[in-house]
């Protein structure tokens, strides 16, 4: 299973960005999905994560109300909409595939992307 994120870019704060993720063979079909993100120095962070085949969601309370995860399952892609940016959002963020256990902890996911970075300045 490959998961591939994209969509990253150097935007100015208040701007927005659209992230997507896709995997091959049709890997996310009927899988949650989340995403997470790193800043350099630091841990690698949660912040949203969607169930199948949509409906539920959760996020980050850092990232509510500015992120929005959805789906589209005709083609197998998760998106997070990232509005209202702001500079402490800068980081890579990376897609992942749902195993087992809390949604909101990286261990819970066995497959990740490669990441796409995300620049916000102020």
């Amino acid at each position: 299973v490959q998961l591939q994120a994209s969509g990253g870019g150097l935007v100015q704060a208040g701007e927005s960005l659209r992230l997507s993720c896709v995997a091959s063979g049709r890997s996310l079909s009927r899988y949650f999905v989340g995403w997470f993100r790193q800043a350099p120095g630091k841990e690698r962070d949660f912040v949203a994560w969607i169930g199948w085949p949509g409906s539920n969601t959760g996020y980050a309370d850092s990232v509510k109300g500015r992120f929005t995860i959805s789906r589209d399952n005709e083609k197998d892609t998760v998106f997070l909409q990232m509005n209202s940016l702001k500079p402490e959002d800068t980081a890579v963020y990376y897609c992942a595939r749902y195993l087992s256990g809390n949604t909101f902890r990286s261990s819970s996911y066995n497959y990740w992307g490669q990441g796409t970075q995300v620049t916000v300045s102020s």
